[in-house]
């Protein structure tokens, strides 16, 4: 009997929450997933971050999105659970990322690792030696949502030597950050001249880049960005699969995206 491939996650499978309005993340996972591993998604349209702080941030108290997320997935016999969203690691702060870690891991159980877009950042960034990274980000972070980006990466000694909010054109220019997303930016945004923004803004002093938000498309330039820099560049997506396939002990040679994703 000759079968097909039903990519069945023999290997290892992916839980990720993601934005309930996007397409991006689910996008580049699957351009880079290597055979065996499946991904399979639960989406969120919680406030960010969706996880909220107790009054006496001791612990967090998950939204309810992601709460019942969590309980599905603890029945999907999963490798690992990543939250795919940088924004509820950047304004949920310093210690965010291990509480609401420690909140999942009580609803899908302790044979599942549980990480966070924040957690895998921060780890790809030290496997690649990155101290001082350029971070770009997309056009419909506001200012308040980039300074915590910024503040996130310094509290976990990562000052970025700079920091880009990516330029989507004229067409954009006037239109308020929180209307971005809503009116199509996200489907509609390219990767050319993203490319070309970080390699004309990138400082000499910074020795890699990150691309933050799982929404914005970017892992194709990866490999592009690498080469014209000469520099480490992760992106958030590329980020958490590296991770996750890291916890869920799979050891895979991904050509084409960066390469931290290189065995």
């Amino acid at each position: 009997m000759n079968l097909q491939n039903d990519n069945w996650g023999a290997h290892g499978r992916i839980g990720m929450f993601i934005v309930g309005s996007e397409a991006v993340p689910e996008a580049e996972w699957w351009a880079m997933l290597p055979p065996g591993v499946s991904v399979h998604a639960a989406r969120i349209t919680a406030k960010t971050p969706w996880a909220s702080w107790r009054a006496d941030r001791n612990g967090v108290e998950l939204s309810n999105d992601l709460a019942r997320g969590a309980a599905q997935f603890a029945s999907m016999r999963l490798s690992v659970v990543v939250i795919g969203h940088s924004s509820s690691s950047f304004i949920g702060g310093e210690g965010w990322d291990a509480a609401v870690v420690e909140a999942l891991s009580e609803i899908v159980g302790p044979d599942t690792a549980i990480t966070t877009n924040g957690l895998d950042t921060m780890a790809a960034l030290r496997h690649s030696g990155v101290t001082r990274p350029y971070l770009v980000l997309p056009p419909w972070f506001n200012e308040a949502t980039v300074a915590t980006g910024v503040r996130y990466l310094s509290d976990h000694g990562l000052g970025p030597a700079g920091h880009l909010s990516y330029d989507p054109g004229p067409d954009w220019r006037d239109v308020p950050h929180s209307e971005m997303y809503p009116r199509g930016l996200g489907f509609t945004q390219e990767i050319e001249p993203l490319h070309a923004q970080i390699v004309a803004g990138c400082p000499a002093d910074a020795d890699g880049v990150l691309i933050a938000g799982t929404g914005f498309r970017c892992v194709a330039i990866l490999d592009a960005l690498e080469q014209t820099l000469d520099r480490p560049v992760v992106s958030a997506n590329q980020a958490s699969l590296w991770n996750c396939l890291k916890l869920a002990g799979v050891n895979s040679d991904i050509s084409g995206y960066g390469k931290l994703l290189k065995a």
